[in-house]
C-alpha cells in the first residue's frame, strides 16, 4: 500500500524551467515525507514509483487529475529529493509554485530491488492544507 502525500513542487524560476527543459537538465523536485525517507532510505539513482493523483495551481485551484503512473529518479545529490521529468514539467505546465498529490507505492533500489512502501497499509502524513495552497505570489508557466 501507499503513502499519500500532497506536496509542494520546488524548483526554479519559470523562465530557467523552460530553458532546463529543453537541455534535460532537471528543473523542478518534491522532497519525500520525512517518515517515509526515515523508513526507506532512498539513495541517488534509486526510483519512485507511483501514482500523480492531483496538480493544483498556484490559485489553489485543481488543474488536473491525471491519475496516471510514473517512476521517476532520486536526484544525484540525495535520495530525499525526487526529480520531475520535464514530460511531465511541459504536460502540466508546473512551476516551483504548484503542488502535487502523489501516491507513492514501490521504491526501486539500486542495493535492494523493488521495494513495496508500506505493505498491507496507507500513510498520509505529508498533507499541504487546503486553504494553504493560494499564494500571493507567483510567477506563471513559460510557454
Amino acid at each position: 500500500m501507499p503513502e499519500k502525500c500532497r506536496v509542494s513542487v520546488c524548483g526554479f524560476d519559470p523562465m530557467l524551467v523552460k530553458g532546463y527543459v529543453k537541455t534535460g537538465y532537471r528543473a523542478l523536485w518534491f522532497y519525500l515525507p520525512d517518515e517515509l525517507w526515515a523508513d526507506y532510505p532512498v539513495k541517488p539513482g534509486d526510483k519512485i514509483q507511483g501514482k500523480l493523483l492531483a496538480v493544483y495551481n498556484p490559485k489553489e485551484e485543481k488543474t488536473h487529475e491525471p491519475n496516471e503512473d510514473f517512476e521517476w529518479l532520486a536526484s544525484k545529490e540525495t535520495g530525499y529529493a525526487v526529480l520531475i521529468p520535464a514530460e511531465t514539467i511541459v504536460k502540466y505546465k508546473l512551476t516551483e509554485f504548484h503542488f502535487v498529490e502523489l501516491s507513492l507505492d514501490t521504491w526501486v533500489s539500486v542495493d535492494k530491488g523493488l521495494v513495496e512502501i508500506y505493505p498491507g497499509e496507507t500513510k498520509q502524513r505529508k498533507w499541504w492544507p487546503d486553504g494553504k495552497m493560494k499564494l500571493s505570489y507567483f510567477i506563471p508557466y513559460a510557454e
